[in-house]
This record gives C-alpha cells, structure tokens and sequence, in this order.
C-alpha cells in the first residue's frame, strides 16, 4: 500500500477515535472496572439526554424536508382546543409510501423525542385519525424483527433452526404512539391496541401472506402470529397492563441486554462506515434492505474493531422492556412448533378496540387531567425547529 495512503488511513482512524471518545464523554458515559459503559444517574429524563444528538442529527438531516411541507402537513394535527373527548373516533389508514400520508408519517415520526427506525424488509404503516375532526392520533409501524432477541427466543423455546424457520411469522412494531395532544389523553395505551386487530392481521396476510422471508430467502406461508415491541424509555408505562375487557393486547416478556448503538449518532456511523469503504472492509456495503435489522449493529461493531476499540462500547447498559402482542391464542405454540392454525377468536376489529380503550382510557383521562387545552400548534414547530422535549405534565415543548 502506498505510504501516502497508510498515512490517510492512520490519520482518518486518530480522528474517528478522538471523535468517539469526545461524543461517549459529552453523553455522560464513563467506563467501569470491566471496560463496559456506565452512565451516572437513572429514569428517562436521562435516557431521553442519550438520544439528544441523534435527534439533532435526524431534524438537521430533514431540515429541508420539514421547511417545504410543514406549513401543508401541520394543519392535520389537532390543537387541544379542537379535541372533543366524548366525540373522538379513531380509524386507521394504511400508508403507501410515495403519498402525502407517508409525508404526514415522517413529520409526525420527527416529533418523537427517542429518533425511530426507518423499518427493514417488510413493512406496514399506518396513521390514526380522529374521524370528528381529521386530526392525527397517532402512528403505527410494524416492520420485519430482529434476528437475535434473547428474552423473545427463550420464550417461545427456540433454537436456531426454529428461528430461522419461523421468524417470518413475526413482526417488530418500530413506531408505536400518539402525538400530542393526544398523548397527553393516553392516546398511546389507544393506538398500541390497534396493533393487535383483525384489520392488521388482513393486511398481513393479503400483503405477504406468500412472500419469500427476508433473512432465509426462502418462500413460505407467513401468518402474523406475534407482534413484538420495546419501551425506548426503560421500563414502559404504555405498554405495562395493557388489557381490555381482560384481554391482554401487550404483555411484558424481559428486558435487552443493553446493547446497541443508539449513542452513535448518524453522522458518526456514516463517517465510520466510510472508515470501512477506505479500508475495503466487506461490511462497507451491507446495506438496510435485504441484510436485515441487524445491519447497523454489525456494520458499526467492525468498524469499531478496525479503528482499534472493542465492541464493548456497543454495551450501553440501557435495558429496555420487551413486550408481546400474540394474535391467536396458540401464536406461541404455533411459532415453536411450526404446527396448527390460527385461533383467532376474540380477535376483534380496529373500530371496536378503539371503542373499548376509548371507554377504558382516554375519556377518563380527559374529565381527571385538562392540560392537554393548552397545548397548541406553534407546541408543534418548536418540536419540528429546535431539539426540545415534552414537559410530561403539560405536554408543551421545553428546552
């Protein structure tokens, strides 16, 4: 190799380093005796301070996005004065991408205070209106699962075999939420139910009900047997005792091990994959589609290595809670066997679950809790301009 080049790639791989030690230290994180990382104070204030400068990274990356359709795609968002509790309706729409509503998706998507996933492989979205007055409720993204999640496989007792058999037969929700102000009415507990409806199971099924799976590549007949979603906030009160007329529609399962690479921002990881394009590392080019979920984990674990870091700085240490959305009463059995049908009774439809958590939820809420009146669209641009969160009791943008 050149020594002109050996001295591009030294002083590249300095500058990576520098810059990585820099970003885990403004984070907060420290090494412990074990050389893993350890960030000093707890809850989700502090979770949510992680997350701070990828989510500056993703508006900075959407800045013109945001300035050209903003002022179209903000009149669809509710003001607390336009909510009518006794009078809400919740439908879903499906959302194709190309369409204003996939716009609709992504601006709302970059109002979350945790940056979400772009989905892999297959993927069905949806938007939830408030039919009495068009406004948004929330979104809901189910895309293709991970390859490796401990406490999922220990529970359905699988090996690899099994797993890779039926993986295809699960689905990982990836956004999952309302947006404020319906949020601040537990409109999340609301939309999180929508998730396990017959309208979701029909689309599944229509849509790649014979597809070939991501990860094997093989042809087989997928059914939507369990959707799988995790609390980016730690311990998840959305998610926990989410029944309806005793019917559990999510239930916690365990916790992650707490490794990943959300505390690797975008710009970092696109620098660090160029690191691996100069050295001609083969995972230079695994790429989102067609790899997987796992590709980033993978892709930033070799360029740790190659830099000269072991990949214990993936081991963040934040746990997130796992839950389980089981669409048939024998999901688990079926996708540790691979044997039987579906029993999906008491599956019921999108219209008559909103209906139960409107009665179980939202209602209540609004008659013991009124903040959420105050909250207003120019709330909204804050969100959408500046890297702010929600104050968790007034649901209004601070800094």
């Amino acid at each position: 190799m050149p020594k002109n080049k050996v001295i591009r790639i030294q002083t590249r791989e300095a500058s990576l380093k520098r810059r990585l030690r820099r970003h885990l230290k403004k984070l907060g994180f420290t090494k412990n005796a074990k050389g893993f990382l350890e960030i000093s104070g707890s809850g989700k204030e502090v979770i949510r301070s992680l997350h701070s400068s990828q989510r500056s990274d993703r508006l900075a990356q959407s800045r013109a996005f945001i300035k050209e359709n903003s002022a179209d795609l903000i009149k669809h968002f509710a003001s607390g004065r336009e909510i009518d509790p006794l009078k809400i309706q919740p439908v879903l729409q499906r959302v194709r991408s190309g369409t204003v509503e996939s716009d609709l998706f992504r601006l709302a998507a970059l109002t979350w205070s945790v940056p979400v996933s772009n989905g892999f492989g297959r993927r069905l979205r949806y938007l939830v209106w408030d039919k009495h007055n068009d406004k948004l409720i929330g979104l809901i993204a189910i895309g293709d699962p991970v390859f490796n999640l401990s406490v999922r496989d220990k529970l359905i007792g699988w090996n690899s075999d099994a797993r890779g058999e039926r993986l295809v037969n699960l689905m990982d929700a990836y956004v999952l939420g309302a947006v404020a102000p319906y949020n601040a009415l537990l409109g999340g507990k609301l939309v999180a139910c929508l998730v396990r409806t017959r309208d979701v199971y029909n689309d599944f099924q229509q849509t790649y009900g014979g597809t070939t799976g991501i990860i094997s590549g093989k042809e087989k007949k997928a059914r939507l047997l369990a959707v799988m979603t995790s609390s980016s906030l730690g311990r998840s009160s959305v998610y926990n005792r989410l029944k309806l007329d005793g019917v559990p529609y999510f239930k916690s399962i365990g916790y992650t091990s707490g490794w990943g690479h959300f505390h690797i921002p975008d710009k970092l990881f696109a620098d660090l994959r160029g690191y691996l394009r100069i050295i001609k590392h083969p995972y230079a080019d695994l790429h989102r589609f067609g790899q997987g979920p796992n590709w980033r984990l993978r892709t930033t674990r070799a360029a740790l290595e190659a830099i000269g870091f072991d990949d214990d700085l993936l081991k963040h240490g934040i746990q997130r809670e796992v839950f389980l959305c089981e669409f048939a009463s024998n999901s688990l059995r079926m996708l540790k066997t691979g044997k039987g049908r579906p029993n999906l009774k008491g599956l019921s439809t999108a219209e008559q679950v909103a209906q139960l958590a409107l009665e179980r939820w939202v209602r209540p809420r609004a008659q013991r809790r009124q903040e959420f009146r105050e909250w207003t669209t120019d709330d909204l641009k804050n969100l959408l301009t500046k890297n702010v969160q929600l104050d968790p009791v007034k649901q209004v943008a601070i800094k």
